[in-house]
């Protein structure tokens, strides 16, 4: 079958992510955009994801939960996992790394998991936005052991990306795909980055607003909405 994909959405856990980005508003936009799969990846932070899938299960929509991980490099990445029991392993790696900077709601936003009647039911109270103590391989390398997919994100973007950080992509990284931003397509940005032809491309929202989430898309074909048919449709 073919389908729409938004694979890097935000929700209200995001401190720069609208408050109106609530589990139902997130489900009922996408359905209304016509996706079939979506990724949930807040910064530094999987809690959310788990509400928005079993919502998402009830109403047709398949959730992929993750992550957008923010690299000692200050890389950011998405990271998504086969099970709710891998998925709470990588948070548990997450809460170990993440610097203990305290977020101030005034000046970042708040950051709070809600249930699907969207009621709040946790604050983190360190600054989600702040970059791990680790680099991009180590987190690589923890993502891939935990079965997951690995995609350094809006890799077009001028800061936070892995080109502006890095200058390149190194040759020993394993990822499934690079995603590009809504600002470029991938025939554009191979005009400027012909040596990056031989990667897998997805094209995401990076959505922090309801009316964004699946402004752009990726087209993927598989036979299932299996995690695994989801993984060999990105990398194919």
């Amino acid at each position: 079958m073919e389908i729409r994909a938004d694979l890097h959405i935000h929700t209200v856990l995001s401190p720069c992510g609208d408050l109106d980005m609530s589990p139902a508003n997130i489900i009922g936009m996408a359905l209304q955009k016509g996706l079939s799969l979506i990724g949930i990846s807040d910064h530094n932070s999987t809690r959310q994801a788990p509400v928005i899938q079993q919502l998402g299960e009830q109403q047709g929509l398949r959730v992929l939960c993750g992550t957008e991980v923010n690299t000692a490099e200050e890389v950011h990445a998405l990271a998504y996992f086969p099970t709710l029991e891998r998925l709470t392993a990588f948070q548990h790696f997450l809460d170990l790394h993440l610097p203990d900077i305290k977020n101030n709601p005034d000046k970042f936003g708040y950051q709070v998991v809600v249930d699907a009647e969207e009621q709040i039911t946790y604050e983190e109270e360190r600054l989600l936005i702040t970059a791990l103590d680790v680099d991009i391989n180590t987190i690589e390398r923890t993502v891939h052991a935990l079965d997951g997919i690995f995609i350094p994100a809006h890799i077009d973007k001028s800061r936070f990306s892995i080109l502006s950080q890095l200058g390149f992509v190194p040759k020993d990284l394993k990822c499934e795909a690079l995603e590009l931003s809504p600002h470029t397509t991938r025939e554009q940005f191979l005009q400027q980055n012909a040596y990056l032809s031989g990667y897998k491309f997805i094209r995401s929202s990076d959505a922090h607003y309801v009316d964004d989430i699946g402004k752009v898309f990726t087209n993927l074909s598989l036979p299932d909405l299996s995690f695994d048919s989801i993984r060999a449709a990105i990398t194919r």
